[in-house]
């Protein structure tokens, strides 16, 4: 084997003989006649020193919220099992398990006790204590726990959620909160520092931090992400990403993973885009977008060359629905939607978040490039349908079950129905039946049924069908007319003599 000399040029050698033994540089008497020449080093750029969190982590920490999510248990949910990778890494750090999670499930308990579901995060919005997080942290919760910096405990309400975009504004009795300062989005640059507060893994108030690594990041058909490599965990959504002035600029939402942890990649919705949505939450409890009625497409280089348009760019229309509001303006499938509203499409995706966030009504411009020539078309925006609100948790209180004692002597306990429950089964009156028991229950009916007629008479409220038990004779049995899912069917329910 042959080793290679780390010196091999004799005034380097005496360089650096000079340097190690810490002397004057003295050189050979046979290097005298040689010039040396000293390698100057160039100025560098004024290095930065790193960033400092802790000014910004005592600003937005008090701002910053745990939210635990409770739902009732049922007989079916009772046996499920719990994340497996939350409980190894309680196991790993000697962290202590929360109540109601142990390797075998959530402990058995009544119907009706709330068991934990989840952790998120969240922000305060104003000091009357509205606070913002992600839809997919309070989705289907039937008790939501919002827990302060200070340790105080809320049950907050939910004011509303947008699946679509990923945003929720949850409510708690509250005054004189420390409120969050809103960023402007357009000075945030890719390469700037930020900073996440949250509750990964439910451990509240983690702080990490990193850099902005890009925007306008399309991983959705509403929302340009911001792309940042800030740690995220489960457990952080929800939570703000602050820049380095002390203002948000995003909520944190996703990760991209392939084993469940982070691994680099996160994402948080720009601020302002949240904002928007929250405000209309705030006003009707659910957000209303616009829509034209078309399939696009992004339009590839070779087609925008082939048709003359140069550079590729615009949405292009590859379908047209029926008597759509780009139908009744004469969009045509082929056509090249380059301009909405005097906002220029660039690409495909920028199409649905310029037509959604239009006001439904609105009559707006677009330009269009069809066979060689742009046009211009008028167009009335159309709404969008509106997703089911998500008002589990917020959600009044259900009709209280009514039972007489002539109802009582039948088995049956009824409650009220609510007008949107009448149009959603498309029926004019009815009762709902709360309860079956004895005579009822060996009838066939069961709880849920909805009972429309009885006696041979309509029925459209509890006290209808009390009055006309009370024309009955007690030992007369009574005919039942009633609704099961779409199907109506008789019953006859016989009273013990």
């Amino acid at each position: 084997m042959t080793h290679t000399p780390l010196v091999q040029n004799p005034l380097k050698a005496a360089l650096a003989v000079a340097v190690l033994a810490g002397g004057g540089l003295t050189l050979p008497s046979s290097l005298h006649a040689q010039t040396v020449q000293v390698p100057t080093v160039p100025p560098t750029a004024s290095v930065r020193g790193l960033p400092d969190f802790t000014d910004l982590v005592d600003l937005v920490g008090p701002s910053v919220v745990n939210i635990r999510t409770l739902e009732r248990a049922s007989a079916e949910s009772r046996g499920g099992t719990p994340d497996e990778q939350m409980l190894e890494f309680f196991k790993r750090f000697g962290i202590p398990i929360p109540p109601g999670m142990t390797p075998r499930g959530p402990r058995p308990g009544p119907s009706d006790e709330a068991q934990p579901r989840g952790v998120g995060s969240g922000f305060v919005l104003s000091a009357d204590g509205l606070i913002m997080t992600n839809a997919h942290v309070v989705d289907g919760a039937d008790e939501l726990i919002v827990t302060l910096p200070d340790k105080r405990e809320f049950k907050a309400r939910l004011v509303g959620a947008d699946k679509r975009t990923d945003v929720a504004v949850v409510k708690i009795e509250a005054t004189g909160l420390p409120a969050v300062k809103i960023g402007d989005i357009n000075r945030l640059r890719v390469g700037e520092w930020v900073m996440a507060i949250g509750s990964p893994f439910g451990l509240e108030n983690t702080v990490t931090a990193g850099i902005v690594s890009a925007k306008q990041r399309d991983t959705g058909d509403f929302l340009p992400f911001i792309q940042t490599d800030v740690a995220i965990n489960p457990g952080n959504s929800g939570g703000p990403l602050i820049n380095m002035r002390g203002e948000v600029v995003g909520i944190n939402s996703q990760i991209y993973s392939r084993s469940g942890g982070f691994q680099g990649i996160s994402f948080a919705i720009p601020i302002d885009e949240a904002v928007r949505v929250s405000d209309q939450l705030r006003t009707t409890g659910r957000v209303t977008r616009g829509r034209i009625g078309v399939q696009i497409d992004q339009v590839s280089k070779e087609v925008a060359e082939s048709i003359g348009l140069g550079q590729p760019k615009g949405a292009l229309v590859r379908g047209v629905e029926p008597d759509s509001p780009a139908a009744r303006a004469g969009v045509e499938p082929g056509d090249i939607i380059l301009k909405f509203d005097g906002k220029d499409v660039d690409k495909s995706v920028d199409l649905p978040r310029l037509v959604g966030n239009t006001k439904p009504g609105n009559k707006s411009s677009m330009t269009v490039f069809r066979r060689g020539s742009q046009r211009e078309l008028s167009i009335t925006v159309a709404e969008l349908e509106p997703e089911r609100p998500d008002t589990r948790a917020a959600a009044p209180e259900p009709p209280k079950a009514q039972s007489s004692n002539a109802l009582q002597s039948l088995g049956l306990s009824l409650t009220e129905l609510t007008a949107a429950e009448k149009k959603a089964i498309n029926i004019r009156g009815g009762v709902r039946v709360a309860s079956a028991e004895g005579p009822a229950a060996r009838a066939g009916l069961r709880e849920g049924d909805v009972i429309v007629a009885i006696a041979n008479t309509e029925t459209t409220s509890v006290k209808e069908v009390e009055a006309a038990l009370a024309k009955l004779e007690k030992s007369r049995p009574v005919n039942v007319l009633f609704r099961r899912g779409e199907w109506a069917q008789y019953a006859v329910i016989r009273a013990p003599r």
